[in-house]
């Protein structure tokens, strides 16, 4: 019997990544032999550090769940932010895993990669056939590159090295661990927090950004978490059999979608909010809709199981626990 891998899961305090980590432990997977380091230990846009970090550890295995993440509003008030620390984090984690011996890596990308007005549902070959939605191009541009750099490698290393780097594309994610921020969060726990002060505040209507038409897909975070592991630990010739070594990459999502008006008064129904819910016009809606083809990852054994009521109840939970903790 082989010893159970090191498996370092980069960006573990965020809502992926601890994600992942709870679902290894829940697969009994040695606590001791999962790595973890906070951005203050370990600053991935730093290339030495990333290095001295790789030769000292040397981890089996590699979760790229590290990411600068927002919504619409963050992605369009630090562009620069969101392209540059994105590339840096990618570039320096699976260069430093490959000069270091990794041979499996799960990239953690987002399906803002695909054109504003794919086909729907989207396709993983959709990717790189039209332009990108405006308003998070810089990040969907380095999620890009973090696909290509996985490939690149397993095409020039593949073979000689037996570098295994693979991709795995989630829809809309929400859940424990969520960034709660009043600006720079994304919808589902932006509304949770605006319809829960509504509610404590007795307001009597609550404006939400856009007409409340696009359409989106959301995945409990602990789902996501399960089709990760379940990608990773894939025998390499089934993965391949799935794929193709310049479209690789493989989406995660429900299945289903819903209009931003229909999600918000699902929540407000979970947080019992009872005034009136109006759309601001002015502001931006993003792309018309999201919804990705998981096709390929149900064929390969993996289904989501959260509904998006218990979902959004627990993720209503995490948010109160949270607020518990706020200054």
């Amino acid at each position: 019997m082989t010893a159970p891998p090191k498996i370092f899961v980069a960006g573990h305090r965020g809502m992926v990544g601890s994600a992942i980590v709870r679902q290894l432990l829940a697969h009994s997977h040695p606590v001791e032999l999962i790595v973890t380091r906070t951005h203050a230990e370990l600053d991935l846009t730093d290339q030495a550090a990333v290095y001295a970090f790789f030769k000292e550890e040397a981890p089996d295995h590699v979760y790229l769940a590290a990411a600068k993440v927002g919504g619409i509003h963050a992605n369009s008030i630090y562009p620069a932010e969101f392209i540059y620390q994105n590339l840096m984090m990618q570039a320096n984690v699976i260069d430093a895993a490959f000069r270091h011996g990794v041979q499996k890596l799960l990239f953690l990308g987002s399906s803002c990669i695909y054109p504003r007005l794919a086909p729907q549902p989207m396709k993983e070959g959709a990717l790189l056939t039209g332009t990108l939605e405006s308003t998070n191009e810089p990040y969907a541009i380095a999620k890009i590159a973090g696909i290509k750099l996985c490939e690149s490698y397993n095409r020039q290393y593949g073979e000689s090295h037996g570098v295994d780097y693979r991709s795995v594309m989630p829809t809309n994610l929400y859940g424990p661990g969520d960034n709660y921020h009043p600006q720079n969060s994304h919808v589902i726990p932006a509304l949770i927090r605006r319809l829960h002060e509504a509610k404590v505040s007795n307001k009597s209507s609550v404006a939400i950004w856009g007409t409340g038409t696009p359409m989106r897909e959301f995945l409990y975070v602990d789902d996501m978490a399960a089709a990760s592991v379940h990608v990773m630990n894939l025998p390499q010739v089934t993965y391949q059999q799935y794929t193709q070594p310049m479209l690789s990459h493989i989406n995660v999502g429900c299945g289903y979608d819903l209009t931003i008006k229909e999600l918000a008064e699902n929540i407000a129904q979970v947080v019992n909010y009872t005034g009136d819910i109006v759309f601001d016009l002015s502001k931006p809606d993003g792309a018309p809709r999201k919804l990705v083809d998981s096709t390929r990852l149900n064929a390969l054994g993996w289904n989501a199981k959260e509904s998006l009521e218990g979902g959004l109840k627990k993720a209503y939970e995490d948010f109160l626990k949270s607020k518990a903790k706020w200054p």
